[in-house]
């Protein structure tokens, strides 16, 4: 399945759109194939939107066996509110208790988070999307000014995409500020994470993610022992890609 354009001039044809006329474009193109990424933090406010726009929406979330308690049960949360059901993916056991052996439960301290998200995040998403066509996330350009700053509203995805196929990765929050997430989910009283109430914003694994203080910006709680521009685990590594 392809567009009737390519994802470039998509991006800038719908740059200024509104998240629900994006996802709207998504599912009218994708259907049943357009599945959204729920992580666990803000993106309620996705699964919202494309659930008002399709009962019948996918989603799905990264397990990666190292999520908060608040995280499992925020999820849960979820299910139950909009009554679907989350394809939730965990790490291959084969790559997993080999690495856990070798290197310990807390070696990214050391070495830095890349291997461990790799086995944990990065693989179970490229299985998954190794068979969709679509796929939708809850990226913001305020996230992260110096990795997300130039995301685009659709655009094709070429890490992910299985062999010989088109994947086109939609970010319908992209312009979105925080404080306009955050009216969305006051507004429709909308579930959330409880972490949020005690400071953090960015919510990854447990080992990995730290309440932010006053003025920090919300990456600052993500790998903080790590350089800025190392903030990403493998799942956006688009984000890094340099933008004219």
């Amino acid at each position: 399945m392809s567009l009737p354009f390519d994802a470039a001039e998509l991006a800038a044809s719908y740059a200024t759109k509104s998240p629900q006329d994006i996802l709207k474009l998504a599912f009218e193109h994708f259907g049943d194939d357009l599945w959204i990424s729920f992580s666990g933090a803000e993106d309620v406010v996705l699964v919202d939107m494309a659930w008002k726009l399709n009962k019948s929406v996918k989603v799905f979330s990264l397990d990666t066996g190292r999520l908060h308690p608040e995280t499992y049960r925020f999820i849960d949360q979820v299910r139950e509110h909009y009554g679907i059901a989350i394809d939730i993916l965990s790490p291959d056991a084969t790559a997993l208790e080999p690495f856990v052996k070798e290197k310990g439960l807390y070696s990214f301290y050391k070495d830095g988070h890349s291997e461990c998200c790799g086995i944990r995040k990065t693989a179970p998403l490229r299985r998954k999307l190794a068979t969709v066509s679509a796929w939708a996330t809850g990226q913001r350009r305020d996230q992260s000014p110096g990795t997300r700053s130039h995301v685009a509203v659709v655009e094709e995805d070429k890490t992910f995409a299985g062999a010989g196929m088109t994947l086109f990765k939609f970010n319908p929050l992209a312009q979105m500020s925080s404080e306009e997430v955050w009216a969305y989910i006051r507004m429709l009283e909308l579930p959330y994470n409880s972490l949020h109430e005690r400071g953090f914003i960015s919510i990854g694994c447990e080992p990995c993610t730290r309440p932010v203080l006053p003025n920090q910006h919300e990456r600052e709680g993500r790998w903080w022992w790590e350089e800025a521009t190392q903030k990403e685990c493998g799942l956006h590594a688009g984000n890094l890609i340099a933008k004219n």
